[in-house]
């Protein structure tokens, strides 16, 4: 996808910190590891009923992947997409390995409390989750297996699981042209199994823009989001929604 001609708007979420809105359907959110190494945890919800939310075994065994990158759908538990990943510098994106808690965060970095270092203190992938849900109406029971843009992670034939530092550059971005009026919930805190010894989560960069035309077809090639994104088209007619 070509860089668009105007952003709708943008943020910057620091390391560590936390973000969620809505994302209308027929909008692109662009996400930027401004420095290199950063992990974007998200979760996706209907903006219309949030009980409908990301479903990352039907994502998965729908698509024959393991990971997420250009190409491949976010599918809801309802059987339609909420958003195609349209364009994708990283290449990997974890969609297995959960968050890192307060327990885990402690355990790795120590502990930092906003009592003496303010906005220097350690967050955790699972209290930024729950304090973003919690503005919606939204709690622990909501939190759900979860996407790490920007995060690569392998498995072995034995089922132990590798995390691959370095996959994200600084300037790598992830393009996701949404379908669905989505409540997207993100963290910036560290992936749960990154070895680095320092807390030094990085920073992630959103911007908005309209969805082009030419990103229509990008995820039609797989026939399970073919028949996703025809369920999607019907929600918004029944209900008489914007195409």
């Amino acid at each position: 996808m070509n860089q668009p001609d105007a952003y709708l708007w943008e943020q910057h979420i620091p390391g560590g910190c936390h973000w969620s809105g809505i994302l209308r359907r027929g909008t692109t959110l662009r996400m930027t590891d401004v420095s290199g190494g950063a992990n974007a945890s998200v979760l996706f919800f209907n903006q219309e009923e949030k009980l409908e939310r990301y479903n990352m075994a039907d994502t998965l065994k729908s698509q024959h992947t393991f990971r997420l990158t250009k190409g491949h759908a976010c599918h809801s538990d309802m059987g339609r997409i909420f958003c195609c990943i349209t364009a994708d510098s990283a290449g990997w994106h974890d969609t297995v390995c959960g968050l890192s808690d307060a327990d885990l965060i402690r355990r790795k970095y120590g502990t930092a409390r906003y009592q003496e270092h303010r906005n220097q203190m350690f967050r955790n992938g699972l209290d930024g989750m729950l304090i973003e849900l919690g503005k919606w109406g939204l709690g622990m029971r909501d939190v759900v297996s979860n996407i790490n843009f920007f995060s690569k992670v392998t498995a072995n034939s034995a089922g132990e699981l590798t995390f691959h530092s370095g996959n994200s550059k600084a300037g790598d971005h992830v393009d996701l042209s949404f379908e669905m009026d989505t409540l997207v919930v993100l963290s910036a805190a560290p992936h749960p199994l990154d070895p680095s010894t320092t807390y030094q989560p990085g920073a992630v960069n959103l911007a908005a823009f309209a969805t082009p035309s030419s990103a229509i077809a990008e995820c039609a090639h797989i026939s399970e989001n073919q028949r996703a994104r025809q369920n999607t088209e019907c929600l918004y007619a029944c209900h008489g929604g914007a195409a």
